[in-house]
């Protein structure tokens, strides 16, 4: 009843003019009013439906040109928006770098604890190349090596290995190295870094690199010795890269293969190797070397790679080498 009351105050003039026809209709049809007043009435209700087209048009007019004047309108307002979408939408505006950031978080996973170990042994399953850059090399010697090595041969695959460790010839290096290591964990169980010990290490990383080469016909070795000591340690394979610091407690970082920094970080990897010493590994096929490799064999080695031993090195030190690269130990075991 409410909607039919408001129908008809919005239209009264439609509903005068048609109770007016109805009634004059049923009068004329039953001879109640003369004719003349049937033509009047329908006079009246002619110029009722004029008022009503021409108010219905004056309407139509009025509303055609508030819409004229909003789309005006909306069109200035959005005129003045574009500069301002440009900045945000545009490809160096805000929303594409806040994408960009976006995807540089996703390239990059965080490990932490166990994780480490997974993914580097993960990496080392089905890689055809290895590429390190680091200390001494020692966890290289005790486990990327072998493992990546015995994957090659269940695979019957050739294997590449890029290393990159301090010069054990350089002693400035080394003891900045050794400085370092002391500096992580000064009250550390076991035999303390000194200079001697970053030297073994090294040469123990070359010794381990010309025995494995020795004993496989998969393998190609690339040794570089540098003058700089990093305190990370960068491990590439075929499907990622895995950077770690010698704390094991530090979360370690992980990019896959396709990512844009894993190539950034190859490159990386490659000009810091021809910026380092290179190690005339061919030169190792000179001398024969046992499974055990005797301390003269050692130093016939080291002397045609051009990586003579220091003078306070004796047989004892020599021995303390071939054990550290021929039967290496896992030093996060």
């Amino acid at each position: 009843m409410t909607r039919l009351l408001a129908w008809v105050v919005t239209n009264l003039d439609a509903f005068i003019g048609l109770v007016l026809a109805l009634t004059v209709s049923v009068l004329g049809l039953t001879n109640a009013v003369d004719q003349e007043v049937v033509n009047s009435a329908i006079l009246l209700v002619l110029g009722l439906l004029a008022q009503a087209m021409l108010r219905d048009r004056l309407r139509r007019r009025t509303t055609e040109r508030e819409v004229r004047q909003v789309i005006s309108d909306t069109r200035d307002r959005l005129t003045d928006l574009v500069p301002q979408m440009q900045e945000i939408t545009g490809p160096e505006g805000a929303l594409n770098r806040a994408r960009e950031a976006i995807d540089s978080v996703s390239m990059v996973r965080v490990l932490h604890g166990s994780e480490v170990g997974q993914a580097l042994a993960e990496a080392r399953r089905h890689t055809d190349q290895w590429s390190f850059k680091g200390g001494t090399g020692t966890f290289l010697r005790a486990v990327t090596l072998p493992d990546c090595l015995e994957h090659a041969r269940r695979r019957n695959a050739t294997l590449t290995v890029a290393i990159e460790i301090i010069d054990p010839t350089d002693e400035e290096v080394c003891e900045r190295y050794a400085r370092f290591r002391r500096s992580l964990d000064p009250d550390a169980p076991g035999e303390p870094w000194t200079v001697d010990r970053t030297r073994k290490e090294s040469y123990a990383t070359v010794l381990a690199a010309c025995w494995h080469l020795q004993r496989s016909g998969l393998l190609t070795v690339d040794v570089r010795l540098s003058a700089q000591m990093t305190t990370f340690r960068y491990d590439l394979s075929s499907s990622c890269v895995v950077i770690t610091q010698e704390n094991p407690q530090t979360p370690a970082l992980r990019i896959d293969r396709g990512e844009v920094y894993y190539n950034r970080f190859n490159i990386e990897l490659d000009y810091s190797r021809r910026q380092s010493r290179r190690v005339p590994i061919e030169a190792a096929a000179q001398v024969k070397l046992d499974d055990e490799p005797s301390v003269e064999q050692v130093r016939r080695l080291f002397t045609a790679l051009g990586l003579t031993l220091p003078r306070s090195f004796g047989d004892r030190e020599v021995a303390d080498i071939i054990g550290k690269a021929v039967q290496a130990r896992n030093p996060y075991s």
